[in-house]
């Protein structure tokens, strides 16, 4: 299904395919934590966006509620309005 909506050439996706197939498990394990830096970068980048005057420690906590929810943000880091 996902091939079907992809705008890559097959023979390039095959040859994706081969190459994570090769990988070490070290070498997925660093694209994972690779992609999870690029979404956090993302996402505080959406935060930034939707609240501009908020300081920067404000907006990590906001993270931390898209990351582990927002029960198990403030059980770890306390209320979000206690962020100023």
């Amino acid at each position: 299904m996902i091939e079907h909506l992809s705008d890559t050439r097959p023979e390039i996706a095959a040859m994706q395919r081969d190459l994570l197939r090769q990988a070490t498990p070290a070498r997925k394990l660093a694209m994972v934590a690779e992609m999870f830096e690029t979404f956090k970068i993302l996402a505080l980048s959406g935060l930034r966006s939707r609240y501009p005057d908020e300081p920067p420690e404000k907006l990590r906590r906001r993270l931390a509620d898209l990351l582990l929810g927002a029960e198990l943000a403030r059980k770890a880091y306390g209320p979000l309005d206690e962020y100023k």
